[in-house]
């Protein structure tokens, strides 16, 4: 009998394996006849182009037309058209999880689930279906090595407070970057408001993208960023700049950055194909190796120069409260900052 059983169980799992490549060719067949999918997108341009070559390697015949700026952007211009009647996104990927719980809301997105999602943690997916966390960063301090000594720089928070720094710091805008907006909130959370009142008495340049920090602090132009997309640190340092990177021991805000499929997507199947791509392990190991990003697939490995998550104190922030707390954090930033 359990000779019998497990003839059964291996003839289901081969007339499995069949539907599911009878589907996936199907799949296939169909986005090509779509012929491209548009992906709205706040990752970087190197990282977002450099996946979407990756797609087109992999399927031949369907086009990846990449739209990317900041996530406010991105979700302003997805309502903007929305309002217009406009039909143009298929994808949408920012790193604000609030923007997600609107568009969810407003009924703008469409419920797919790719496979392999349901092992990724409960941050990293939507209970209903409707978007998943495509990869996350973290909003850490930096600084260039060259300008100030490792003894004497900012390891914590509130040392980015200190007024010998006034005039040397950078930070990116919560008004265009998501990873900003949940890094402003997260300090908020264990800090108040007064943090950010005092920290921008140090006249802080400011710039608009979590990667901008990156650029200035290794050209020497603001030696210390108080900020900024951990991913983008990296690579920048990678090419050889003068970056050293700090994660501070009382906690970092995680970034996870979801991706969804609109619901009057133009072409679905060819969407459709894409997601199942973001999420294979191929896919979100890329992510890792050379974009420098965590992701939610358990069988990702990192470099062994970067932390891992569970070796860092966390500071993570819920979606619902980025989207309900959103119009207070950008007018706080200009209060304080005065831009």
């Amino acid at each position: 009998m359990k000779v019998k059983s497990g003839l059964v169980m291996l003839a289901l799992c081969f007339v499995w394996v069949s539907l599911v490549r009878a589907q996936d060719s199907q799949l296939v067949q169909a986005a090509k006849k779509e012929g491209k999918v548009v992906w709205y997108t706040s990752l970087a341009l190197p990282s977002s182009t450099a996946l979407a070559h990756a797609f087109k390697t992999r399927y031949p015949g369907v086009e990846v037309e990449v739209h990317r700026t900041g996530s406010q952007r991105v979700l302003q211009r997805v309502m903007q058209e929305a309002g217009a009647k406009i039909k143009n996104a298929d994808i949408i990927h920012t790193s604000d999880a609030g923007h997600f719980v609107l568009l969810k809301e407003k009924g703008m997105l469409l419920k797919n689930t790719p496979r392999g999602v349901e092992a990724f943690p409960a941050g990293f997916k939507d209970k209903d279906g409707f978007y998943y966390g495509m990869r996350a960063t973290l909003s850490v301090i930096a600084h260039n090595p060259k300008l100030i000594a490792d003894k004497d720089a900012p390891k914590t928070w509130k040392d980015l407070l200190d007024p010998k720094w006034k005039g040397k710091e950078v930070t990116a805008h919560p008004g265009y970057s998501g990873i900003i907006m949940t890094h402003v909130l997260a300090l908020v959370n264990v800090y108040g408001w007064d943090y950010f009142r005092d920290l921008a008495k140090n006249s802080l340049h400011i710039v608009q993208s979590a990667n901008d920090p990156a650029g200035v602090v290794a050209s020497g132009e603001r030696p210390i960023g108080v900020n900024g997309a951990e991913y983008f640190y990296y690579k920048t340092l990678k090419q050889g700049n003068p970056i050293r990177i700090i994660y501070p021991k009382e906690g970092v805000p995680l970034v996870v950055s979801p991706i969804a499929t609109a619901k009057d997507a133009p072409h679905p199947n060819a969407a459709k194909l894409f997601t199942e791509f973001v999420f294979t392990k191929e896919s979100q190991q890329l992510l890792a190796d050379r974009e420098g990003l965590y992701t939610g697939h358990p069988d990702v490995t990192y470099p062994a120069d970067k932390p891992k998550l569970k070796d860092l104190k966390i500071l993570s922030v819920d979606g619902d409260e980025l989207e309900k707390r959103n119009a207070e954090i950008k007018k706080r930033f200009v209060e304080y900052f005065g831009a």
